[in-house]
């Protein structure tokens, strides 16, 4: 694919609801995610055109996982009033409850073993979870300290 065939696909797109898109087929590969940073195209090499996002921010976040302790159900919202233990961009801190996991009703709650940031809540409630699967997403760098 030629990049002015890559610069119409692009503007054809550009009203709609994609956000991320991954192609690659035998001779090509691109990559692209919409956001408030600049694209340039690079120069084909060896076939391939890759597309490379200049940040206009270089920031380095210092992110830790949350993981489940057992296989079971996870459960993000308290029983008595629906709401959520946490959502994406609430603080935490170490040993703050943010869900529980069920099995067999058995009920484990599920507790945070860092201070910062929920980045990304990786699963949703009623989810299957297993040992080990990362929960959360936490960014405790310096700034959300």
């Amino acid at each position: 694919m030629n990049p002015q065939k890559i610069k119409e696909f692009l503007k054809s797109i550009k009203d709609t609801d994609i956000k991320e898109m991954r192609y690659q087929s035998d001779e090509n590969f691109f990559y692209f995610k919409k956001s408030d940073v600049t694209t340039t195209i690079a120069p084909p090499i060896e076939n391939k055109i890759i597309i490379k996002e200049e940040k206009k921010e270089k920031k380095k976040l210092t992110l830790t996982s949350i993981k489940s302790t057992m296989v079971g159900t996870f459960i993000n919202v308290q029983n008595n009033n629906k709401l959520p233990f946490i959502k994406e961009g609430d603080n935490v801190i170490t040993g703050q409850k943010i869900g529980q996991v069920e099995a067999m009703k058995i009920i484990k709650d599920v507790y945070s073993n860092t201070k910062g940031k929920i980045l990304k809540v990786l699963v949703s409630n009623g989810q299957v979870v297993e040992y080990g699967q990362e929960l959360f997403l936490v960014d405790n760098t310096d700034d959300n300290k």
